[in-house]
Formats: C-alpha cells, structure tokens, sequence
C-alpha cells in the first residue's frame, strides 16, 4: 500500500490567531493614542509655567487686598409690556367718503390738527336747506308778532274780541316754537358739517391710519389711532407673593431690554383682583421713559427684595490663563496660585463664588494681566 503525505492542518489557525492577536494589539494602542494616554498631563506647574511664574512666590512688595463681604440689593423682575396712558381712537361718525387723508404712521400732530376729510356735499346741501328754513320761519314768526301786537292794541281798547285774540295768540306762540326748531336744525346740520373734517383730540403720534383716500367709511369705524408719548406706563404681571412689596406711589426700577436702559418710575396703580389662572397681580408704573420708547415694547418691572451679601475681591486680582479663572492667595509669606470661580461685577469689584473664602488676602500685582494671559 502507499501512503501519501498530508499537509498539517495546524499549522494555518496559529498563523491566523497571530494575525489576529497583532490587529487587536494595533487598535488597543491606536485608541489609548487618541485618548490621550500617551499624553503628558498638564498640572498647576504648567498652568504656573504658562503663566510665567513659578508656582510658589513671596509676598515681596505685592499689594495685598483682602476678601470681604458686600451689601447688595436683589431683585426680582416681573415682565411686562409698555402701554400708552391715554390712547385715542378716532371713529368716524358719518357714512361717507374720505376725500383726503392727511396723516401717516408715527407722525406727530397737535390738538386740532386735521387728520382726514370726508366728502360733504350732501351735508352743505342739507345746512343750506335748513337755513333757509329758518329764514321762512322767521319771517312766519314777524308776522304773527306783527298780529299779534295789533291785537293786543285792540283789546286794551276793547275794540277786538276774545276769539281773535285768542287765535292771534296761538298763532303767535306756534310761529315762535317753529323758528325755535328751525334753528336748532340749523344749529345740528352745521354739527353734523364739522363730522365730515375730523381733527386729532390729542397732542400725540399716530399709531397707524385705518383708511385710504376713496375709501367709504360707516358710523363708528376707526379711521386713525394716536397715542400720548409723554404718558407712557409699563404694565406687568406680578405674582401675588410680591405684591406685598409694592406701593402706591413707589419708585421703582423698570428695564427695557430692547434700548438697553433702566429708568425710574413710579407705581401708578395696583389692580386689586388677581388672575386665577396665573395667581399675578396687574401693576401699572408710570414715569419718565427714554426717547425710542413705544407701545408694545418689552420691559422688567425690577422689584426690590431684601439685600444680600456676596464675598468680592478686587477684578484686578484676577488673572485669566485659557479658560482658568486664578489669584494669588498669601500664606504667611508665600503667594499661591488658586483657582476661583467668579459671578457678578460689582463696580471694580467682582463676586467670588467658589475658591476663596472670606478674610483670605489675594495679591493685586502678581501674575499677568488678563490682557498678557489672552495674547
């Protein structure tokens, strides 16, 4: 019999383990090197050296300031929207044509001022009707008079009847009422007249006109909205718990975000029904407001609280390094870097969060400025 040779079958599965074995080992190192495994890591030395100082100084001639307390008031906004004290709507009180429309928005007009003309002919018509009417009248009125005078003169002589007088007498009182009402027509057609041109109530700005020239406008229609600029108010919602804060003739702080400014102003009125939905009181506050301001615009009512303390040092004496916010602390007579976490700016002063507690001296003239960490 002949045996032939077979090739060994294990040969290949340790080639591929090995194989294997070296990826898995490649992508191990390739991930510890993007996280960073091979990395130095960077400590307060390096931090100290970026910064260009050593870890640990002497006080030396540093100026030395020392954390403390400060008294600040706090407050609580309440928002809020800004409203015209006196707004005027302008209606029409005639149907009838606009001829002419003389104003635009955001233009400034005064009391008086023409703001749209109507078309009146009809009206003009229906006066000089009237008018002449009263002439009528008037005339129907002297001769009853006339009669009247006539006949008085006969009965003083007992030359006249009762029943002629008695007819000349209400002849008389029936002329009288008559011209009586023929002026008063004349007297409501020249009102109705002076419907056609309206003019602006107000000293004011408009907001916006209603209609156009051409345009047929009906009783009670709103032609042109104007509003008082020098009587401006915010108006805000304030909850219930705060309003016990608040007083009738109260200066207080509003903001408005949009400009940017916070004025004074003082509270107006404080509607006494809160809102069941939102449990917030209306608060009206009335004052000067900066030029820019108009209806609608977004504001904070700034309601006081009580004051707080907050632990400030100096902003000099914080040095920014990237990211990191530092100061130099004194031990006895050794300045130590440390890192400290800052809120607020109070004037010069900024508040210390986290880092420093209240007594410690920092250093005013160690370590770079911000303006050297950045550069």
């Amino acid at each position: 019999m002949s045996h032939e040779k077979r090739p060994a079958r294990g040969r290949p599965v340790w080639r591929l383990l090995l194989v294997g074995s070296a990826f898995t080992l490649c992508v191990v190192l390739l991930l510890m090197w993007l996280a960073g495994a091979f990395h130095r890591k960077v400590g307060a030395s390096d931090v100290a050296e970026r910064a260009g100082t050593t870890p640990v100084r002497t006080v030396g001639t540093a100026k030395l300031v020392v954390a403390h307390r400060l008294h600040v008031p706090r407050t609580e906004s309440a928002v809020g929207s800004i409203e015209a004290q006196h707004e005027a709507d302008v209606a029409s009180k005639l149907l009838a044509k606009v001829l002419e429309v003389r104003v635009k928005a955001n233009q400034h007009v005064s009391q008086g001022d023409v703001l749209v003309r109507l078309d009146k002919a009809d009206l003009e018509a229906r006066l000089e009707q009237a008018v002449a009417s009263a002439k009528a009248a008037q005339a129907r009125r002297d001769q009853a008079q006339t009669e009247y005078e006539r006949i008085k003169s006969l009965m003083k002589q007992d030359a006249a009847a009762k029943i002629e007088w008695d007819r000349v007498q209400t002849a008389y009182d029936a002329a009288k009422a008559e011209l009586e009402r023929a002026d008063q027509a004349v007297t409501e057609a020249r009102t109705i007249l002076a419907y056609a041109t309206i003019t602006s109530p107000i000293d004011g700005i408009v907001i916006d006109k209603q209609v156009e020239a051409g345009d047929t406008v009906t009783p009670g229609q709103v032609l042109v909205k104007l509003y008082d600029p020098t009587r401006m108010q915010l108006v805000a919602r304030v909850r219930e718990s705060l309003t016990h804060r608040l007083k009738v003739n109260q200066m207080i702080g509003v903001r408005i975000d949009s400009l940017r400014k916070t004025c004074k102003g003082r509270v107006s009125e404080i509607v006494p029904e809160a809102e069941s939905a939102s449990r917030t009181f209306t608060v009206k506050v009335t004052g000067p407001c900066p030029p820019g301001v108009y209806t609608g615009m977004f504001g904070r009512l700034l309601i006081p609280l009580d004051d707080q303390e907050v632990l400030v040092i100096p902003r000099k004496a914080v040095h920014h390094v990237g990211q990191l916010q530092l100061v130099d602390v004194a031990d006895g007579d050794i300045l130590r870097r440390r890192a400290v976490k800052t809120g607020k700016v109070f004037g010069d002063d900024v508040q210390i969060l986290a880092g420093l507690r209240e007594g410690e001296a920092v250093a005013m003239t160690q370590g770079p400025t911000s303006d050297q960490a950045g550069g």
